[in-house]
């Protein structure tokens, strides 16, 4: 039976699949079940794979993109007062927003802010914002990169808006140095948080026209639009050299002066929490998924910040942040890979494992990882058997959101909206999941789930092979069910649906708002399923 199923074409083989269930009967033992062998997975003692942790699903389903992904019209392409609806039509298939915010479109010259419109690039992010807002869109506002006038305190020929945000020759270990990005970071809070009494003394926008007719920029305070905000982006990145690499306690000096002033000592108008208490500040996500990095970084705290008066370390983030990209080579080592890799196969478990066992309770976020589409670059999703790497991808997009909901990783952004270089084959040139005014099938499975189950809670995994996982909303269940694999494998799998006299089936469709579904009847409460590597959506009937 698994060798026919390989050889069926997707489109038919969910029909196939749905004629199977209607038909099988229960094996008489487990050795009639298994089409495959499965991997053998240890139950907990409350008979669970992996517990539940009251996640909610669309959670998983963040996206990165930059201003330009909202505003440009390519009909337009120096208009950026509207939004561009084709692709707003886009970032809706997602739950959240990653913005790629460079800190020069906020301070194009030193001490002058501007955001409606920017000096650099005339971006409206009031307008963006607002509009996510409407759409029930989280945004994290990722503040990274320097400006150019602080990048040209360097030599010449060592310019780089990637290098540690602070001028050339500062004191990288020490909170003061990262004085100018704190003090942005407070402008930021106080127009886009939620405190509405922040001195309005101490607010500033640049408020001078550039030409004839210029909109300028005006003070607002307590917009109400930003909860998160993230500090840098990768700043250990090893591949750039000292001048952009952060050691631990650099990262966590400048963390600090950006969290909070460092506990106020950098002045009134200087860091997150000083402006919004109630803003959570999320650290840069790193490049290499490390946890002796973010334990380092905790160490600094215990010495340079102290305790709070519950006992706990007076850390300067909220929110731990690593990026990872499942593939065969390893982060840890940087060993180079060749391919991309089923999440499953991949590191992508065991690190999160140990982030969260490093957290001790704090939300650990993982803002990037996906997968390339083009076959040259090293972490690209493969073609198999009859499908084609764009649907690899969104089968393994769709994977991923699972894989780190089980491992408790309380949000999930993919890299990226659109590609970064169509058509070429450098790592992470064609990870968008869209292209021009469409949805690629990531998206499409992305947007499918979100409509279907973006508010269930997930309940734990019933069964290691295949996946069962169960997430729940109110008196509803839905079970997902998937084969860990990467090679067409097939398995069968008899869902006990408790008293349920039927079930509805939703799978997964390329170019579709929604997933195609059929109601089938249970046989006393069970129902045989042919399971694949692409992600089957069971929901219990009532």
């Amino acid at each position: 039976m698994s060798k026919l199923l390989k050889k069926i074409p997707a489109a038919a083989l969910s029909l196939v699949t749905l004629l199977l269930i209607q038909c099988a009967t229960e094996p008489s033992s487990p050795k009639e079940l298994a089409l495959n062998q499965p991997v053998v997975v240890k139950r907990s003692s409350g008979g669970l794979v992996y517990p539940a942790n009251n996640i909610p699903l669309k959670n998983m389903f963040g996206v990165n993109s930059y201003e330009w992904n909202f505003l440009e019209n390519p009909a337009t392409p120096n208009e950026h007062s509207s939004i561009y609806e084709d692709n707003m039509a886009l970032i809706k298939s997602f739950g959240a927003v990653r913005h790629y915010m460079n800190w020069n479109k906020l301070e194009n010259t030193q001490g002058n802010y501007t955001y409606n419109p920017t000096n650099n690039g005339s971006w409206n992010y009031d307008l963006i914002y607002t509009r996510c807002q409407q759409e029930g869109i989280l945004v994290l506002a990722d503040l990274k990169n320097l400006p150019v006038w602080m990048m040209n305190t360097y030599p010449a020929d060592e310019r780089d808006d990637e290098n540690v945000p602070a001028p050339y020759g500062s004191d990288r270990t020490k909170p003061n140095s990262y004085i100018a990005q704190a003090r942005t970071a407070f402008q930021f809070a106080a127009r886009y948080g939620y405190n509405k009494a922040v001195d309005p003394a101490l607010v500033k926008v640049d408020s001078r026209p550039r030409w004839n007719n210029d909109k300028p920029n005006t003070v607002k305070i307590g917009m109400s639009l930003i909860r998160y905000i993230e500090c840098g982006n990768e700043n250990d990145r090893w591949w750039k050299g000292d001048k952009a690499t952060q050691t631990p306690e650099e990262y966590a000096a400048n963390l600090s002066a950006f969290y909070d002033g460092h506990k106020g000592a950098l002045g009134r108008d200087a860091g997150v929490k000083t402006a919004d208490p109630a803003m959570q500040v999320v650290m840069g996500g790193l490049a290499t998924a490390d946890t002796n990095y973010v334990q380092r970084m905790i160490n600094w705290c215990k010495i340079n910040r102290g305790y709070k008066a519950d006992g706990k370390v007076n850390l300067c983030f909220d929110v731990i942040n690593y990026h990872l990209y499942s593939n065969n080579g390893s982060i840890l080592t940087h060993k180079k890979a060749s391919t991309g890799m089923a999440p499953e196969f991949s590191e992508a478990a065991g690190i999160a494992d140990s982030f969260i066992k490093v957290a001790n309770g704090i939300p650990v976020w993982v803002t990037e990882t996906g997968y390339d589409v083009n076959p040259e670059s090293y972490q690209h999703a493969p073609s198999i058997l009859h499908k084609s790497p764009l649907l690899v991808q969104g089968d393994w997009i769709i994977r991923s959101s699972l894989l780190y909901i089980r491992h408790g990783i309380q949000r999930l952004f993919f890299y990226q909206l659109f590609d970064a270089f169509p058509g070429k084959g450098e790592q992470y040139a064609t990870s968008g999941l869209a292209e021009g005014i469409k949805r690629r099938p990531a998206a499409d499975y992305i947007m499918q789930t979100n409509k279907l189950m973006g508010s269930y809670l997930y309940k734990g995994t019933i069964n290691g092979n295949p996946l069962v996982d169960k997430f729940q909303s109110g008196k509803k269940t839905i079970y997902v069910l998937t084969v860990p694999d990467s090679q067409g494998r097939t398995a069968a799998y008899f869902l006990d649906l408790g008293n349920a006299k039927s079930a509805i089936i939703h799978m997964l469709k390329v170019g579709s708002d929604t997933m195609e579904s059929k109601i089938v009847v249970t046989k006393k409460g069970k129902l045989p399923v042919i399971v694949t590597e692409t992600p089957v959506f069971i929901e219990a009937g009532l």
